[in-house]
């Protein structure tokens, strides 16, 4: 877990950073309270630890403009001033707990594991991922009662993984997640952290998949399905096929721009007799600059990387003012010449990518699990007037192996003549897939089956098998059409059209809709009338640059909040910078690794759509929060003036909880409000509002209620 220490004293700060280290916390230091601000924007921290008096901002005005902002995350003051009325003003800021200096060690790392806790009530103290065990206390991890020696890196991995269990983590989102920005090392450390773990794991007798790869994305643990083999056996994701659908889309890209890129080459050989003839013009400098740029970006994603370093070096060299010499003349013609030799190698047709997925793509696939095959048999014909691929399986076991080698768009499940245990772990199993299988309960017992269908088919009632088998299939194709409506918009700004197709054919198999636009003058224009979900910007473009694109996006209040992502081949230390301080919340570096680029984009997403419900949720009542309440009000008074019912307010407070705090502890306290707000929802209808105006007041809003 990633902490923030916010600090002036250097000798206090060190020794802060000291005693979490020890303790397997990444640790980062700032030393006011502006340049933590800016931290947390640019950075995700699971707690912040602060004095009180710092330069620029200090730490209650920190806490309550983080607060303001919509952050969730722990904040513990830790300071000098030690009186009621400062306890006060600090927790009234929005802090989480209040310590006094000198603080003993032994307690505050106590304080701090309790505020972790407490933002994950729902977890047992002790965590557990089959026969894997890790206790946050202790900070210990356990196969089968065996103690694993780890390295703080190696236990902030599993405790990454058996925290997250349903992701899949990129090397460079475990990089973000556990290691400081000022000391990520590359790549590479953390397959050795990933292999030096398995090891380990594997000597205390764990499977040597636990930690598994997913070819082409990450890591991630391996589902208990998969792991307990009186279970069930293994259903794999359908990541080969998508793999397989991404490489055909891939390849039809680099086919369809060949034509413009070797048009790149003449204007780069171009350039380059120039430089050698004495010609040369800061037009076809800053022409030729531009083009070399955009193969550098756009090379290596078509697996030509060092076609993608042959023109980065271009670039350099085409970038400097002043005029060339002998030898980088020289150097400018060597390197257009190999650059030629890598494209025309790679136009040659025996070395393109090809792939026989192509048939396939676009039908959509529909199977049916049943043990009785006249019913199955039954579906076939109409399955074809549909245009739908049918597949069959008597048992789970086969339908394990149709899904992994067919990835079917639908499942109609029948659990009659099926393990009752097997079936209900076979559907969990379904919602591990990084692309969750809708299943529809088919059966002709429906009454026995109701609560499956409920908890498994996103509440859709069980479909009788006495149904005319028409109607089977126009419940099969309305469900169809809902799931392929796009989970996300992706919108991406960049004047190279290859990436924008690139791009478009990455995140196609993922279900995300990608808008690509390739002249930044028409952003508001698309950004208003196809609003997205998320945003891509290029750093270098005509007219107007993604820097300043950023920069007038989080300063519109309507926009403000939408992620972006930057994608760009300047990786240069100042224009990262810039990219951060302008309010990007991610940077990838062109050219595009598209794996990478899917799990940034989806674990951004996800991000996103967990703070929308966090602002929503008081996170510890688990009630409306008071961010939400105007609205929720309005919808009753908007509902009661065009139907006139009666209405009733009530502000309701659980007193003395300040002094029940003080006496036995926050934990008590939280308790009690979760209680309460509990006991609230028992009583009131699904109509009724229920929120959390902050602190220990709740509000009530009551529709129809007697006005004696």
């Amino acid at each position: 877990m990633r902490i923030l220490i916010v600090e002036d004293d250097e000798l206090i700060a060190e020794a802060l950073k000291t005693l979490l280290v020890d303790l397997n916390y990444a640790v980062e230091l700032a030393s006011d309270g502006q340049t933590a601000a800016e931290l947390v924007e640019a950075f995700e921290y699971d707690l912040i630890l602060s004095d009180v008096m710092l330069p620029k901002l200090d730490g209650v005005s920190l806490c309550r403009q983080l607060r303001s902002q919509g952050y969730q995350l722990p904040i513990l003051l830790l300071t000098g001033k030690d009186s009621s009325h400062d306890r006060a003003i600090g927790l009234d800021a929005g802090a989480d707990d209040y310590v006094v200096k000198p603080f003993d060690p032994e307690e505050l790392a106590a304080r701090i594991r309790a505020l972790l806790r407490r933002g994950e009530a729902i977890n047992p103290p002790i965590l557990k991922w089959e026969n894997l065990q890790l206790d946050p206390r202790a900070c210990e991890v356990k196969y089968q009662d065996v103690l694993l020696k780890l390295t703080p890196k190696e236990y902030a991995l599993v405790e990454l993984f058996i925290r997250n269990t349903r992701r899949v983590f990129s090397c460079g989102m475990i990089l973000e997640h556990i290691w400081t920005y000022e000391d990520t090392p590359g790549e590479e450390a953390v397959r050795t952290h990933i292999k030096g773990l398995r090891q380990k794991l594997k000597a205390s007798g764990a499977p040597t998949d636990l930690i598994e790869t997913v070819y082409g994305i990450g890591y991630r643990l391996k589902a208990l399905s998969e792991l307990d083999k009186n279970k069930a056996t293994p259903i794999q994701p359908p990541e080969a096929k998508i793999k397989q659908q991404t490489m055909s889309a891939i390849a039809d890209i680099w086919i369809k721009f060949q034509p413009r890129i070797l048009d790149q080459i003449k204007l780069l050989d171009k350039a380059a007799t120039a430089v050698t003839e004495g010609c040369f013009n800061d037009e076809l400098r800053q022409a030729a600059q531009q083009e070399a740029h955009t193969l550098a970006g756009g090379l290596g994603t078509f697996g030509l990387s060092k076609g993608s370093q042959l023109a980065r070096e271009i670039e350099h060299l085409l970038r400097s003012n002043s005029p060339l010499n002998s030898n980088q003349s020289l150097q400018l013609q060597q390197d257009v010449d190999a650059l030629r030799q890598e494209i025309n190698y790679a136009c040659q047709p025996e070395t393109q990518v090809t792939s026989d997925y192509r048939d396939d793509v676009g039908q959509r696939v529909v199977l049916a699990i049943d043990a009785d095959g006249p019913s199955r048999d039954a579906l076939s014909a109409e399955a074809r007037q549909h245009q739908i691929r049918y597949l069959t399986a008597e048992s789970i076991d086969l339908a394990r192996d149709l899904i992994q080698e067919q990835a079917p768009h639908l499942i109609l499940f029948d659990p009659a003549g099926q393990s009752p245990i097997q079936s209900l772990t076979f559907l969990e199993a379904l919602l591990y897939l990084p692309l969750p299988i809708p299943v529809l309960i088919w059966t002709a017992d429906e009454n026995r089956y109701q609560e499956m269908a409920k908890a498994y088919s996103d509440g859709q009632l069980p479909i009788s098998k006495s149904l005319p088998l028409q109607q089977v299939w126009e419940r099969v194709e309305h469900t169809l059409q809902s799931k392929e409506r796009k989970e996300a918009r992706i919108m991406i700004v960049d004047d190279d059209p290859q990436i924008l197709e690139t791009v478009a054919a990455l995140c196609k198999p993922w279900g995300l809709e990608v808008i690509g636009l390739a002249e930044p003058t028409q952003f508001w224009e698309t950004l208003t009338h196809s609003p997205p979900d998320l945003l891509l910007l290029d750093v270098e473009m005509p007219h107007i640059g993604g820097i300043d694109l950023c920069k007038v996006v989080r300063n519109d209040i309507q926009w403000e909040q939408l992620p972006i992502i930057f994608l760009t081949a300047h990786t240069e230390a100042d224009v990262v910078n810039q990219v951060y301080a302008a309010g990007a919340d991610d940077f990838i570096s062109k050219p595009i690794v598209g794996p990478e680029l899917v799990v940034r984009i989806l674990n951004r997403l996800e991000r996103t759509r967990l703070q929308r419900r966090l602002s929503t949720i008081d996170p510890l009542a688990r009630v409306l929060s008071r961010h939400e309440t105007a609205h929720a009000l309005e919808l009753l008074l908007s509902e009661v003036a065009h139907q006139p019912r009666n209405m009733c307010l009530v502000i309701l407070e659980i007193e003395r909880l300040k002094q029940i705090n003080d006496c036995f502890g926050y934990a008590v306290g939280d308790s009690i409000l979760r209680q309460f707000a509990q006991a609230l929802l028992g009583l009131v209808s699904s109509e009724d509002v229920i929120a959390r105006r902050g602190g220990n007041q709740f509000l009530v809003g009551l529709m129809g209620g007697n006005q004696n």
